[in-house]
């Protein structure tokens, strides 16, 4: 090999590895909705968790990937560990549908069709398509689709491009050594290791492998071992995941590590047995590129059909080589190991925003309930659920921001700045439950006592503050559009019921039926219970504005009330459900 083949190699090598990782990224945004569905299904059923991780990686074309994805969804508690282990297993056996396809490029013959199937055939004509889609179609679905093609066009030109600089080697004696040595089954199975530890892909290391095989050296017996080793190099990437994760996550990455070290010594044993005794001939013949996919496919396979009805003692190995730590170890609410699939990862965030906005509308029921009985243990109660939101808006804000500079999708990019604005009205309606028992506080420190009509009036503000709540909240939970066309025209009744609770206040002030301290507090209670709906239109605002495919929040008011009739139905409804009592006499 002269110095122009050597450059070519590493250009093919680097070309090859370029298409598979842009392909595979594309593949991952391109199938986000499938994969949250796909996940969304785990079930600890052994079957589901096989399919849905060979589904995945099928998609996704990496079992590491799937791997490390796994890691996260464990470290966030989103699957179980035994779940992790079956959708494991699943992810080694659709990795080697890439093979497969790379296989393609080593077919031959003079037909028509044969010719038609060979990638040098059909490539060019997906990178034309490709960077059609991609430089002049807006849609980005569509964009992603073209780098898909151009991906896939990229890989395969490399392969090429391997396969022709290598082509010459099988005459080159060192060349014929070098795997002359990898008969020996243990050599095999480092040198596979070492190489895909490397460049962190098992596809990426069996398509080398597959150029490779065009010289004529590289035999059965040389390609098994090698093989073999890949499955374990590929544990290098969900390894170093696990780092900095919790018990459950890191027991997660060796599962993947033990399942793929127990199949490779169990198969390697029956492969040295075999060898030794029987000594069968196709080992000595040169192994083509189909060959390599059949013995990547088999052997994976036959790993999964061993391992699989054991996943229960594979489980309790792991347990025992990552002991429990202390006790109450924390779950990663937001893991950054799933930034690199973002659909998935913005899933997650809506999970916690949902747990989020649960914890504010508590706390904010709580302070009123503190109004009519408060007790030390329920004003402790709201403070801790606010300090649990602060801490939810804080993360939840950082790990937005870091997955809008990721490429994602304009439809997921909103959807991110639609939480980016929820979140922050959540945490202010927590600020104001605590704002409201503060003003409970207050009454009983200074004793003072609002008169009866004064509860009575808050009592009607309370029970439609409540309501705003609870559509909101379901608005938001469900996206339930009816939920938040009803927002706006109750927030406009609790508006019109503060106005009045202020002029009826001052009324009562001047005919000294309430103290003047007593009115400082009315005044702040009245504020922080407005203030909480308005933030409750904003939230559904939000809503209505996803589902128009804009982020106008005050257009979409706008076109609430707009629509008069029903908006008006809806205003009359409200006004006749909390009327103030002294409206009714």
């Amino acid at each position: 090999m002269d110095l122009f083949q050597f450059l070519t190699l590493l250009g093919g090598v680097s070309l090859f590895l370029f298409g598979m990782s842009i392909m595979g990224q594309a593949l991952e945004r391109r199938a986000g909705g499938r994969l949250r569905g796909m996940l969304g299904k785990m079930t600890t059923n052994k079957a589901a968790g096989l399919l849905t991780g060979l589904a995945v990686t099928a998609v996704i074309q990496s079992s590491s990937a799937t791997t490390v994805m796994v890691v996260g969804f464990v470290n966030s508690g989103l699957m179980t560990l035994r779940q992790a282990i079956h959708v494991i297993m699943g992810a080694n056996v659709g990795t080697t549908v890439t093979a497969w396809v790379l296989s393609l490029a080593g077919i031959d013959g003079g037909n028509l069709f044969v010719r038609l199937l060979k990638p040098s055939s059909f490539t060019p004509v997906l990178a034309v398509i490709g960077i059609v889609y991609y430089l002049y179609c807006k849609n980005d679905k569509k964009k992603d689709t073209g780098l898909i093609l151009l991906g896939f066009a990229t890989l395969m030109f490399g392969m090429e491009s391997m396969s022709g600089a290598v082509s010459g080697l099988g005459a080159v004696p060192g060349f014929r050594n070098l795997f002359l040595l990898f008969r020996n089954p243990v050599l095999g199975v480092l040198a596979g290791a070492l190489l895909t530890a490397v460049i962190q892909s098992s596809s990426a290391s069996v398509g080398i492998l597959q150029a490779l095989a065009v010289t004529g050296q590289v035999t059965y017996g040389a390609a098994i071992p090698i093989i073999m080793g890949q499955n374990i190099g590929t544990c290098a990437t969900a390894m170093l995941s696990a780092v900095g994760a919790n018990k459950n996550a890191k027991r997660a990455a060796m599962v993947h590590l033990t399942f793929n070290v127990i199949g490779t010594a169990v198969w390697l044993t029956v492969f040295c047995a075999a060898k030794a005794i029987f000594a069968p001939a196709i080992l000595e013949e040169p192994a083509g590129r189909l060959g390599i996919a059949v013995a990547h496919s088999v052997f994976n396979l036959l790993c999964t059909v061993l391992l699989l009805p054991m996943s229960e003692t594979l489980e309790a190995l792991v347990c025992r080589m990552v002991p429990d730590g202390r006790k109450g170890e924390p779950v990663s609410e937001l893991d950054e190991r799933l930034l690199a699939t973002p659909p998935v990862a913005l899933a997650r965030c809506r999970v916690v925003a949902g747990e989020m906005a649960g914890c504010a509308v508590h706390s904010l029921k709580d302070s009123i309930a503190a109004l009519g009985a408060y007790t030390p243990e329920l004003a402790e109660r709201v403070r801790r659920q606010e300090d649990k939101t602060d801490h939810y808006e804080d993360i939840l804000g950082t790990y937005l921001v870091q997955l809008s500079t990721r490429r994602i999708s304009s439809e997921d990019s909103r959807e991110a700045a639609k939480l980016l604005k929820i979140i922050g009205d959540f945490e202010r309606i927590a600020d104001h439950a605590v704002n409201i028992v503060a003003s409970s506080e207050e009454l009983l420190q200074k004793e003072l006592a609002l008169s009866g009509e004064a509860a009575g009036e808050l009592n009607v503000l309370t029970r439609a503050v409540g309501e705003i709540l609870d559509l909101s909240l379901k608005a938001f939970l469900e996206e339930d559009l009816t939920a938040a066309a009803r927002v706006e025209p109750l927030e406009q009744v609790i508006d019109g019921l503060k106005e009045s609770l202020r002029t009826a206040h001052i009324l009562r002030l001047q005919k000294e039926k309430c103290s003047i301290g007593a009115g400082f507090v009315w005044s702040d209670l009245l504020t922080n219970l407005e203030r909480v709906a308005d933030h409750c239109s904003n939230i559904a605002g939000c809503v209505l504005d996803m589902a128009q495919g804009n982020l106008n929040l005050h257009e979409s008011l706008r076109a609430a009330r707009d629509d008069r009739k029903e908006y008006l139905d809806q205003y009359a409804s409200y006004s006749k459900k909390y009327t103030l009592p002294s409206s009714r006499e």
